[in-house]
């Protein structure tokens, strides 16, 4: 097994599955060379975080499509394609771009099996950059999957390393209806070990990065890493289990009261802003299917209600901390 970046993982999963099934077409805005590289070259970037580089150069112009900076034409052009047969992959660029485009998302794509009796299929995935930390200010910096898992028929992804991202991204891509695969911008670089052949992972089926038996962490995208760090420096004083749901929509609801019955203390990391957000919905479930075995009350951990500041201290301060994380750990064990 190869240890490879996030970044490395999702372009081979693209190009494994571009490989595997010719109906799989890439769509999008500077896909192809992006920030001064060149189609031409095999060497050109391939966007703007590298993404698809050389998936140009080896299946050409048909099913790599650059376009015009238009997201309504790029999720139209996608939802449209899905309807005939093909399997688009659609990249959004920021996820912040999607009020753009929304319309095309929510009230087309999503609802397309619904009202058509379950006899259209609408195999498309839409690719963003997600999160703060990179100092892109507030719109480019936001983590917006709360919106996206509150409409029917989409279904939503968070990996949190490169292990998950290839296999998430294969079974997207796979996926009978649309999927909203989202990819923070500070884990591109993180590592992992990665088969070199072809997986999928299941939607809907959390998984334990740490076992434990004192404390719930349950953690969405990069907090999952940042929760980890916390269970190892905690390890032999405090027993935390990290869950990471890996998709937002299915949500494994089932571990997660699991691991809160098994542990009765929860704490809910969520990068996204505190109003509706994944951590009050994994409270809310606690809440409703293992309220008895809670020894304590839940601790919540977001960013604040708030845009994301452009000052690299202000953004420092705005993103949930390994020492906020690790602080409410000590107070639900100490309620």
């Amino acid at each position: 097994m190869s240890v490879k970046t996030f970044r490395q993982a999702i372009n081979e999963a693209l190009h494994q599955e571009m490989e595997r099934d010719p109906t799989v077409i890439l769509i999008g805005e500077d896909i192809v060379g992006g920030h001064g590289g060149s189609a031409k070259k095999p060497g050109s970037s391939g966007g703007m975080m590298g993404v698809t580089a050389g998936l140009y150069q080896k299946f050409g112009e048909r099913r790599v499509i650059d376009t015009p900076i238009s997201e309504s034409a790029i999720m139209g052009a996608a939802a449209g394609a899905a309807l005939t047969g093909l399997r688009p992959v659609a990249e959004m660029m920021f996820v912040d771009f999607f009020g753009v485009c929304f319309d095309q998302i929510y009230n087309q794509a999503a609802k397309f099996r619904y009202m058509f009796g379950g006899n259209a299929r609408t195999p498309m995935v839409i690719r963003a950059m997600t999160g703060a930390g990179l100092v892109c200010a507030a719109q480019h910096s936001q983590a917006l999957w709360p919106i996206f898992t509150h409409i029917p028929g989409l279904k939503v992804v968070l990996p949190s390393c490169a292990y998950d991202a290839k296999g998430l991204l294969a079974q997207a891509i796979r996926d009978d209806d649309p999927v909203i695969f989202l990819e923070h911008k500070l884990l591109y670089d993180t590592q992992d070990e990665v088969p070199d052949e072809p997986y999928t992972i299941p939607f809907g089926e959390a998984k334990i990065t740490r076992e434990g038996a004192d404390v719930t962490i349950v953690a969405f995208g990069r907090m999952v890493q940042l929760a980890n760090q916390v269970a190892d420096k905690l390890k032999g004083t405090i027993s935390v289990e990290v869950v990471d749901p890996r998709t937002t929509s299915p949500l494994d609801t089932d571990v997660i009261v699991e691991s809160v019955a098994h542990t009765g203390r929860l704490v809910a990391v969520d990068e996204a802003n505190p109003m509706c957000n994944l951590a009050s919905e994994v409270i809310s479930v606690v809440a409703l299917n293992a309220l008895a075995s809670l020894k304590a009350a839940p601790r919540k951990i977001s960013a604040p209600h708030t845009p994301v500041p452009a000052s690299p201290v202000l953004e420092k301060l705005y993103v949930p901390s390994t020492g906020q994380i690790e602080a409410a750990v000590r107070e639900v064990m100490a309620a």
